[in-house]
């Protein structure tokens, strides 16, 4: 078998709510998905969700070669990058590639990818993560009970901007998933997508943990602080959690080293052989791993194989416009299916027809860091905006307990 071209598509991500994080919102919820497909000389295709910058320079690296390599094909692929290096979008061009190849070495052995990576067990357990920053209160109740019907006990919430209305936000989402556990304590994570600095973050996390207890912060600080990311998991009792924008395990080591990371995380559009070798980094550091992303299809299978696989993100229940995936979600849990390779199926007919696109400019949104990020005096300044009911409200003022508050 010969890998004999490629093709690529953008498709659409439709939220029908506003979606975003401490750095932005896409307003409309329209957020565009990159796919790459890579095609073979015995009409075997695979599809990988991720970017195509600078494909063709990569693509050179896999064309021609047998797909079923994956891993000696990846390291190519890094190869090819070298001069340039291989951070940011082009990793992930890298690894959409990567997970394109695993789809087609899985569909050639007649295997879901899960059972040839040696997962024994198809369900893998799931958190509920609603981009949620720009939602009202009501929005953010309607989100979630959503989520707890599927099962889900435990949930992320975007914040970092002002500690009241985060601890708002987290008692809401505590009270729908209590209800919905019959009264059972929920799980809670705040992620701030790298909006603070040190001092900020064990100041926000603290004042929170006088009532809230959490899992995990998210990304408090810069991705690649680990001497500030050891500093804020001495500061507080929640587990740090971060890794979503590392590429590579050089990028990892530091983090490791310095004892700056109990939640070891790697985005979908990394590609499935690097969450493999990421995991096993930190499986010899017995760190817990936990993929994120909207389709983090490939991490999925992957996780079923690894030992220490925590959680995976679970984002909106809907696939990309255009592209089903034989996977579904029941009681907290993602359920994988027998379809060969990644069960991913992409209907290019009906994405090009999709006229639907996002409204924003792409030069304003999450994927922009803000100006003042990090040096913000008062809340919602040079951010999203706190909610009416926060907007004057003293930074650590007493709220009372909530079902979800430590006692």
């Amino acid at each position: 078998m010969r890998i004999t071209g490629y093709r690529t598509l953008t498709t659409v991500q439709e939220w029908g709510r506003p979606v975003g994080d401490a750095n932005g919102v896409f307003a409309d919820g329209v957020v565009p998905v990159s796919i790459v497909i890579v095609e073979t000389d015995e009409g075997i295709s695979g599809v990988g969700l991720g970017p195509h910058v600078e494909i063709e320079r990569i693509f050179a690296a896999i064309d021609g070669e047998d797909p079923r390599a994956v891993t000696t094909l990846y390291d190519r692929m890094l190869r090819h990058t070298f001069k340039a290096g291989h951070a940011g979008p082009v990793f992930g061009t890298i690894g959409a590639l990567d997970t394109a190849l695993w789809d087609i070495k899985a569909q050639a052995a007649g295997e879901p990818l899960w059972r040839l990576l040696g997962g024994r067990d198809r369900r893998v357990p799931a958190y509920a993560s609603g981009l949620d920053i720009g939602l009202t209160d009501d929005e953010l109740v309607s989100t979630y009970e959503v989520y707890a019907r599927y099962g889900l006990r435990a949930a992320k919430v975007k914040g970092g901007l002002d500690i009241e209305r985060d601890r708002h936000r987290l008692c809401l989402v505590g009270e729908v998933l209590t209800e919905a556990g019959h009264g059972l304590r929920p799980g809670l994570m705040l992620d701030v997508n790298e909006a603070w600095t040190r001092k900020q973050a064990v100041r926000h996390v603290c004042e929170l943990e006088r009532t809230l207890d959490l899992i995990w912060i998210e990304e408090p600080v810069r991705r690649w602080d680990a001497e500030g990311h050891a500093a804020v998991g001495r500061g507080i009792r929640a587990s740090v959690a971060t890794g979503e924008n590392l590429t590579g395990l050089e990028q990892y080591r530091p983090l490791i080293a310095a004892g700056a990371v109990d939640i070891v995380q790697m985005a979908a559009v990394w590609g499935v052989t690097h969450f493999l070798r990421a995991s096993a980094l930190a499986h010899a550091h017995d760190l817990p791993v936990s993929p994120i992303g909207n389709s983090p299809v490939g991490l999925l299978h992957a996780a079923t194989s690894v030992p220490n696989h925590l959680t995976s993100e679970l984002q909106d229940l809907t696939p990309p416009v255009g592209v089903s995936i034989d996977l579904h979600v029941e009681d907290g849990a993602f359920v994988l299916g027998d379809s060969p390779g990644l069960g991913v199926r992409v209907d290019e007919d009906r994405i090009r027809a999709t006229t639907r696109r996002p409204e924003a400019p792409m030069s304003e949104g999450p994927h922009v860091r803000p100006e003042r990020a990090g040096r913000r005096l008062l809340a919602g300044v040079d951010g999203i905006a706190p909610a009416p009911e926060f907007a004057g409200a003293p930074l650590h003022r007493h709220n009372d307990v909530s079902p979800t508050a430590r006692h």
